[in-house]
């Protein structure tokens, strides 16, 4: 990228534009999730059937996220985002609207590539404004992805307690999210690519260093989707709820989630990265086995609530952690994220198959095991403590773009 400076009052603007992404991005998955079971009404399908349709979001994912870079280079990254993100939000209507498990998949397809498209642009915006501030504010944005989520499953369950057809609610959250979605997009830093920089690689395996940082965020990622989606499914044929309960189980997840990450670059530089992500590996644990054991819909929401709250900075940690990992930190956090925003997909889907095979409460036994991972793992983000980043001055009237 070219050596171009950018005023204080630009790169405050960016971040707030970038943290608006977040919340607008959280929203469609938060409008989606609640709507799951409906979905799954409609369609006529079983646990195990829902659950393959779901892979198909991962696989989506996984074939079109190395192309957000290309993109990017191609187009400058405020066009980039702009138009990823309202592909994302247009996205939302698809799945409601498959009548059959074989448009059901094309339609998680659809909803899979896009999502994870926007998800790297925006990620990777996120990081070069944090690099130019040289303060951490990953957590923060990633708050806001929650705190979007929340509203959108706010609304969710509002629709399903009053009974709306999902057709119509995701096509009015859609329009809603991408005029949100376009707007913020005015705002945020339009980096070009310098005249000799050649293009990323299609594909690219993860760096050695990311491996392990990705362990972490997989476990996390993978309770994060495992609860996202299927939750309300939990409480509605578990635990007997109606759907207003069983879409409010996920608005109390969501809702941990998004107070936690606000509040998590605070609690990260009072406790350090290791202690803070192992603290909420056993919050975790204690949430799913609440989810496990619980004979009363009130008992679950409980845990899923702790969930939340015990995964929430993780994936800002691990994305700081790669950042000062190795000699390549931009190939090292694009391979954390593959790991990561992959767990979160397939979780879905591999929840449903193991609920086909046995139970429910099996699969969350699954999750929980996984969520004990981030207790024992979470030493590898010892880089992320190491590599502190300082308040930019007060006197300062520009900030210097660091990418060489």
């Amino acid at each position: 990228m070219g050596d171009v400076g950018y005023a204080r009052d630009e790169v405050r603007r960016a971040r707030y534009a970038v943290a608006a992404v977040f919340a607008v991005h959280g929203a469609v998955t938060g409008s989606f999730a609640t709507r799951v079971p409906w979905i799954q009404d409609h369609a006529s399908l079983g646990a195990g059937q829902l659950g393959f349709a779901l892979a198909f979001t991962a696989f989506g994912a996984s074939c079109a996220m190395p192309l957000a870079g290309r993109i990017s280079h191609r187009f400058g990254s405020r066009t980039a985002l702009r138009g990823l993100l309202t592909l994302w939000t247009l996205s939302l209507i698809l799945p409601s609207l498959a009548p059959n498990l074989y448009t059901l998949c094309l339609a998680m397809f659809a909803y899979g590539a896009t999502a994870g498209m926007a998800d790297v642009a925006m990620n990777a915006l996120g990081v070069e404004i944090e690099r130019l501030l040289e303060k951490s504010i990953m957590s923060g944005l990633h708050g806001m992805w929650s705190a979007g989520a929340l509203v959108g499953s706010a609304a969710g369950t509002l629709a399903a307690h009053l009974g709306s057809d999902a057709r119509l609610h995701h096509a009015l959250a859609a329009a809603a999210l991408t005029l949100l979605g376009l707007l913020a997009c005015n705002w945020v830093l339009d980096l070009q690519p310098a005249e000799d920089e050649e293009p990323p690689p299609r594909f690219a395996l993860p760096p050695r260093s990311a491996l392990l940082i990705g362990t972490v965020g997989f476990c996390a990622v993978f309770a994060e989707g495992a609860s996202l989606d299927w939750s309300a499914v939990f409480l509605r044929d578990r635990l007997d709820g109606s759907a207003g309960l069983a879409a409010a189980s996920t608005t109390g997840f969501m809702l941990t989630m998004a107070v936690a990450r606000i509040a998590g670059d605070a609690a990260v530089n009072r406790f350090g990265a290791v202690r803070t992500v192992r603290a909420g590996g056993m919050l975790a644990v204690l949430g799913g086995l609440l989810i496990v054991l619980a004979g009363h819909p009130a008992v679950a929401m409980g845990g899923f609530a702790l969930m939340g709250l015990g995964i929430a900075v993780v994936v800002p940690l691990c994305f700081a952690a790669a950042g000062h990992a190795g000699p390549n930190p931009s190939q090292a956090i694009a391979g954390v994220a593959t790991i990561t925003y992959t767990s979160g997909l397939i979780a879905p889907s591999l929840i449903g198959g193991v609920a086909q095979a046995t139970s429910l409460v099996v699969s969350f036994c699954v999750v929980t095991v996984l969520a004990s991972g981030l207790a024992v793992f979470a030493g590898v983000l010892r880089t992320a403590e190491r590599g502190g980043r300082k308040e930019i001055s007060p006197q300062a009237t520009a900030v210097p773009d660091p990418r060489p």
